[in-house]
């Protein structure tokens, strides 16, 4: 049984308690070797990197350097990494870049009911000129059906699209299965990584991916630059009109610094990923054992095994997760309903609702997700107030 924790908490600043974040899919804290690494790119190091004096190959060789580090993170060519501003502009650009590009091959497109709103709403707007896009169905885990997948192909499908790993409830996707459907159909494979960077190993290759978007600031990095694979030989078109930078493919002066922060976090999660995993999988498996204890009647929505290592998304039956979300954080405890960018919409998610869950847990759903400075005692002290929140024997 989980160690009681003091109900309260440590107080300081006037009445302002001691914030236990546990909302890492929404985003993560910079970390200081990462801040560091971008201070002198703000400061002295300001070149654009399209000039050609030495301050600003100078910017131009921070860039260089971290593509090599993503594209070594994910074994892919240094020169198949595009930067953009984050994991929805990567989508937008990965996905209507290479609907466009390709129209005269075909304008069919496969996806799932559950992707992230950048996805959906991309596919959404494609749809308005003419493509055609199937989205499949998943279980009651969140996963799509292979099956379903293969009798979707059609003569004109072009791009498979699906995410890696659900932000909403975790579930890791069979990407290497897919990827394998898509390429044995002559069919380009993208996936939403944004959520698996920084959790999971990805190795592009091996999991027949052919592009594949992130962002920063899932992995300890900054808020506001992401990045693109597209393999080589795949056609597709820039979505905005300027400059050549981005091998012309993504118009605008580089966010040096970001950039060079993006390099730092992926380089330092791709080093600490073993580590990072054990911690975050024993601290969610901890959690889980004891809510069984507390609560027995809750929800674990996605997977129990094949999730994200520090994702729980669970629900309670005839609960309200905003008012229980405002009790927590009265309590100094930072969590979500679901995805940080639907969050402050009334229409009910759209992962919960193709799970299948039902009404009762529906409004009931809370998301935890845990990090590198969470800890047993913060972990203690969250199990300590949902049992005295939500607790049926109280």
């Amino acid at each position: 049984m989980y160690q009681k924790a003091s109900l309260i908490n440590k107080i300081y600043k006037g009445r302002k308690m001691k914030v236990r974040y546990f909302d890492h899919s929404a985003t993560t804290k910079v970390s200081r070797e990462v801040l560091d690494s971008m201070l002198p790119y703000f400061s002295y190091e300001y070149g654009n990197p399209s000039s050609l004096y030495s301050v600003g190959r100078e910017a131009k060789r921070a860039i260089e350097e971290t593509r090599e580090k993503v594209a070594k993170t994910i074994n892919v060519k240094n020169e198949d990494i595009y930067f953009t501003s984050c994991g929805s502009e990567s989508d937008n650009l990965a996905i209507k870049g290479y609907a466009k590009a390709n129209r005269k091959k075909g304008k069919h497109i496969i996806t799932s009911k559950i992707e992230h709103p950048a996805v959906l709403n991309t596919c959404k707007s494609l749809e308005k000129e003419g493509f055609e896009v199937t989205y499949l169905n998943v279980d009651s885990k969140g996963f799509i059906n292979i099956e379903e997948l293969k009798k979707s192909i059609k003569n004109d499908t072009i791009l498979i699209s699906v995410m890696t790993a659900n932000n909403e409830i975790g579930t890791i996707e069979p990407i290497k299965e897919i990827g394998k459907i898509a390429h044995d159909n002559n069919i380009v494979f993208h996936t939403d990584s944004v959520q698996a960077i920084g959790n999971m190993k990805i190795d592009a290759k091996e999991m027949n991916i052919d592009m594949l978007s992130m962002s920063a600031h899932k992995f300890y990095g900054p808020k506001g630059i992401g990045a693109l694979y597209v393999k080589d030989g795949i056609d597709f078109e820039r979505q905005q009109d300027g400059g050549h930078q981005e091998r012309g493919k993504r118009s605008g002066t580089e966010n040096v610094a970001e950039i060079v922060g993006l390099g730092t976090a992926i380089e330092l999660a791709d080093y600490n990923l073993s580590s990072y995993i054990e911690k975050l999988t024993k601290l969610r498996r901890y959690f889980l054992k004891n809510m069984r204890e507390i609560i027995p009647d809750y929800k674990l929505n996605g997977d129990e095994n094949l999730r994200l290592p520090g994702h729980i998304s669970m629900s309670f039956k005839d609960v309200d997760s905003q008012e229980l979300l405002a009790k927590l954080d009265s309590y100094g405890i930072c969590a979500s309903g679901g995805s940080a960018c639907c969050s402050g919409e009334n229409e009910p998610s759209h992962v919960l609702m193709a799970i299948g869950l039902e009404r009762e847990y529906l409004e009931g759903t809370i998301r935890i997700t845990l990090g590198e400075e969470n800890s047993i005692d913060d972990v203690n002290y969250l199990l300590n107030i949902l049992e005295k929140l939500v607790g049926r024997h109280k």
